[in-house]
């Protein structure tokens, strides 16, 4: 037999745009040479300009999807990302608080449609209680960062970075990264934190556009270098290589935003984007 791949055990919603959610971090996985292994949260209704409506599946059924994976195979990193309730969120934090050897990359959900039940600070107060203390490295944007960072909607919109990467990292986690693309700047700094400030930090020139779906790759690749045995370090640059490549060649398979090209080099020369 030959050698198995990777293993990434990922929690996330259907897009049925495929832009984000399960099909981004498939798409993206089987890209980087890694089998997942998906575990469906909640039903969603979007496409490339926004999300509509989610139906989360029951807590019950999410448990037993991921547990019986887990005992059959040897996981090698985890994702979440959109868990569709708190009640998955509990379920989800009991799951991989089993399996503290199994790297967790967390791409926190805090929106889930235009007529969510949960408000973003109930999402925001149990990602934090209940997922970051469980997490190796949360990967988010600024905005997210600042929301999770804080309960004072006042203070959120002024909060620094650094401020509240310090915050989330006394919740649990080890590291967090965060992205910079929606912050008012010439290029796009990406930034790695630990429980001792800045860790690297990477500049990128600011791509034309909005991408459906740019954080969920980022957060896919991450777990996938770490389910290859890749040193934290530089699975954030490579993760951050990757994207890169995929939103430079991304494509408008809709009317709303490009969706990146998780299978670039699989493309025609004469297809792809020059950089």
């Amino acid at each position: 037999m030959r050698p198995t791949p990777p293993l990434v055990l990922v929690f996330a919603a259907n897009d049925p745009s495929a832009g984000t959610g399960l099909a981004a971090d498939l798409t993206t996985l089987s890209s980087l040479g890694c089998h997942a292994l998906p575990v469906v949260t909640a039903l969603t209704v979007q496409d490339t300009a926004g999300l509509q409506e989610v139906q989360a599946i029951e807590a019950d059924w999410v448990n037993e999807q991921a547990r019986f994976v887990l005992e059959d195979m040897q996981v090698d990193a985890i994702k979440v990302g959109l868990a569709g309730s708190i009640e998955n969120l509990a379920v989800i934090a009991e799951i991989v608080a089993d399996y503290p050897n199994i790297p967790l990359v967390l791409d926190p959900v805090l929106e889930h449609s235009q007529r969510d039940e949960y408000s973003t600070d109930e999402f925001a107060a149990a990602i934090r209680e209940l997922l970051l203390p469980n997490a190796l490295i949360v990967c988010t944007n600024s905005s997210k960062a600042r929301r999770l960072g804080s309960d004072d909607a006042e203070e959120q919109d002024d909060l620094p970075l650094d401020a509240a990467a310090a915050r989330l990292i006394d919740c649990g986690c080890e590291y967090v990264l965060i992205t910079g693309a929606q912050e008012q700047t010439s290029k796009v700094s990406n930034v790695l934190y630990s429980r001792n400030g800045r860790v690297r930090s990477d500049m990128w020139d600011r791509l034309p556009g909005r991408y459906h779906g740019s954080g969920a790759t980022l957060s896919a690749a991450l777990a996938g270098a770490l389910a290859s045995g890749v040193e934290l370090n530089t699975a954030v640059r490579d993760a951050q290589e990757y994207v890169w490549q995929t939103l430079v060649n991304a494509f408008r398979p809709g009317m709303g935003q490009l969706v990146p090209d998780r299978m670039f080099w699989a493309r025609p020369e004469d297809t792809k984007a020059e950089e």
